[in-house]
């Protein structure tokens, strides 16, 4: 009879554990759901965004393929989130343990993402974009992307060169247009409702620091972006986490149904 009743109750516990873990991954898979959501949305705001942000991130291919990446990576965790919502609800194994193995292969990408991001650093580095626009740059060509990105950027920000507006020196742009310090997007300008004209040109384009931009365009992109740079990274550190959670959830769940 005390082992009848023994019995029954570890049965209702493990019953209310396997409740438990079920709404647990439920939460959590609703977690990389809504993660997945967020990085499709940046993703294609990037791609959309009509206020150049494109163009910069096209001015490193390695910075414009990890925006596909995002997007790629954004599509899974949002088909995964509600795969692994309808296998928690359902109670179905095969869903779970479909969910798992490929919850399992998108954290080993995401590991050897974050590896690759590293190895690869020296290409986001002042030197490797100063190196590139002193060997590409060609100051009015904007039939050329590399030259109508640069335009871009040191236009939307208002800044010269990647450290200052003497990267300029001894570079293809001086070779092309030798009697310019500086190009024409370095210069100055008059931004009144509807009108956009330059401070005084000539005197730019002779190098006067007062018509001309003097912060690099390395530091102020850096500063524009810092904020969403370390949001990014603490939320890659939380889907990370929710996905080792989800992951543990997902096997303890599959091992418990009958």
């Amino acid at each position: 009879m005390g082992s009848g009743e023994a019995s029954a109750r570890g049965t209702a516990m493990e019953g209310d554990c396997l409740s438990c873990i079920k709404y647990l991954m439920f939460v959590f898979n609703f977690f990389i759901f809504l993660g997945g959501s967020f990085l499709l949305g940046v993703g294609v705001w990037v791609l959309l965004d009509p206020t150049g942000f494109r163009e910069i991130v096209a001015a490193n291919p390695l910075l414009f393929t990890g925006v596909y990446v995002i997007l790629a990576m954004g599509g899974m965790l949002f088909l995964l989130g509600f795969l692994g919502c309808c296998g928690a609800i359902r109670e179905n194994k095969c869903l779970l343990l479909f969910f798992f193995m490929l919850i399992l292969i998108i954290f080993l990408a995401e590991l050897a993402a974050a590896i690759l991001a590293f190895i690869f650093r020296e290409h986001l580095t002042r030197e490797y974009f100063t190196k590139e626009l002193k060997r590409h740059y060609q100051g009015y060509n904007n039939t050329d992307a590399f030259t109508s990105t640069w335009n871009t950027i040191m236009t939307t920000f208002d800044c010269c060169g990647v450290n200052s507006p003497e990267d300029f020196e001894d570079s293809l742009f001086r070779l092309i247009n030798p009697n310019d310090m500086v190009p024409e997007a370095c210069c100055q300008r008059n931004n009144h409702p509807g009108v956009v004209a330059y401070i005084s040109k000539e005197e730019c384009l002779m190098g006067s620091m007062l018509f001309r931009h003097n912060k690099g365009c390395y530091s102020a992109v850096v500063d524009y972006f810092e904020t969403y740079i370390y949001l990014a990274g603490a939320l890659a550190i939380v889907v990370l986490t929710i996905e080792l959670f989800a992951m543990v959830f997902a096997m303890c769940l599959f091992r418990g149904i009958q």
